[in-house]
Parts: structure tokens; sequence; C-alpha cells
């Protein structure tokens, strides 16, 4: 039998996120720009090493990156994928966990100055940004995109996206953008009282075309509420 040293035989294991926020230009993804060989000068999904002497488990890793990255520490998170082979990266074999990130524009505001430099907000274009990615990251973002749209239509993920006080029009607004064609008013708004995932800010109401507009804020942050049926 041969003996192998097992340093050279373990596979390079990272988390990448795919983070997501909604911009003027609509859904936007975050890009760094990669310092270091491989890529050096390539924009690329954030993402780091997993630190085996500091992360407690997988999530516990995405997290980690994202703060790093963004400075934001408990968005929703979601698992995307796991993928993994001997040519994804020219350093060796690698294994990649994807993990999908709604940023809130107040997120986003609020913590500018803690971004990673050489990062930067890319519109989405298609399945992509319109530019080229490091690594596999172009496949790995278009599996995101896939999935945040398949949600889109069925669940609370568009509300991930808006500052935490929102009203039912721009609520409604980014499921539009996100959906691509324009939704019944009325029959938008039964359903996100049927979903039941949103609460009334007490007091707060905001200026409207006719009259004052209830501003609201979703009752869970971390997690999705999956409709009954699609919107």
């Amino acid at each position: 039998m041969t003996t192998h040293d097992n340093d050279a035989f373990k596979p390079i294991a990272t988390v990448d996120l795919a983070i997501f926020s909604l911009s003027p230009a609509g859904l936007s993804v975050l890009l760094v720009r990669r310092a270091n060989a491989p890529f050096a000068g390539e924009w690329a999904l954030p993402g780091g090493w997993i630190h085996i002497d500091e992360d407690i488990d997988l999530e516990a890793a995405a997290r980690r990156v994202l703060k790093e990255k963004t400075g934001v520490e408990t968005p929703y998170l979601e698992q995307l994928q796991t993928t993994g082979s001997a040519g994804r990266d020219p350093r060796g074999w690698s294994i990649s966990i994807v993990y999908i990130a709604l940023l809130s524009s107040d997120d986003v505001a609020e913590r500018q100055d803690a971004m990673a430099e050489e990062a930067e907000w890319r519109p989405v274009e298609g399945d992509g940004v319109g530019i080229p990615t490091a690594f596999d990251h172009a496949s790995l973002l278009k599996e995101a995109l896939a999935r945040i749209r398949s949600k889109v239509g069925y669940s609370s993920l568009p509300g991930h996206l808006l500052p935490v006080r929102f009203t039912l029009s721009e609520l409604q607004s980014v499921y539009e953008s996100l959906l691509g064609r324009k939704l019944d008013k009325s029959a938008f708004r039964k359903r996100m009282a049927e979903a039941d995932f949103l609460e009334p800010v007490e007091g707060e109401m905001r200026r409207a075309s006719n009259r004052p507009a209830q501003v609201f804020r979703l009752k869970d942050t971390q997690s999705l509420t999956l409709f009954d049926r699609k919107i």
C-alpha cells in the first residue's frame, strides 16, 4: 500500500456567498476583486477558508465570512449547494459550500464603511452580471439567481431585501420587479394578509398619494414564510 503525505491530499474547503440586495438598478449582487493568485485582479463572489479552530459549523463559517466582507451579522442566510472537483481551482481539489444572503437596503447603507476593500455591488443582468468572474462563480451565481427567482412567487423572500420598515406598495413593487410582471393590488394585499408574515409598526404611517399608508415590518427576519400557492 502506498502512503501519502496527508496534507498534500487535503482538499481546499471554502464557503462562498452570493449576497444580494436591491439598488436603484434592481437586484444586485456583491462582488470582490481578488488581490491574490489565482485569478488576481478578477471579480469573484465573496468567500473564505473554513477555519476549523473557529467555525463550529458551516453556517458559522458563512456568517463569519459575511461579517468580514460586509459588516453584517444576522441577515437571511440559506445554503444553496455544495460543489467540488479537481478542476474548479488551479491550486488543487476544491470543495465549496455556497450560501445565499439577502441584505436589506438598511444593512447596505448603514454598513457601507465596513465593506471589504475592492467590493462592488453589480446589477444582475439576466443570469449573471455581464462581466467575467473567477473560478466557477458564474455558474454558482446562475444557480443562486435561479433559486431566488423560483422562491419569489411563493414566499416572503422579497421582504428581506427591503428596509426594515416598508409599505405594502413598496413590497408589491419588489415582487413585481423580481417576477417581471405586474400584480393586481387587491389580490396581492389579500395574499400578504393570508401569508401572515408582516406586522404593522404601531403608530407609523407614510404619506401616500391618496391617504397615509401603514408601515409594516417582517415578523421573522431570519427565515422565509412559504405560501400555500403561488402569487
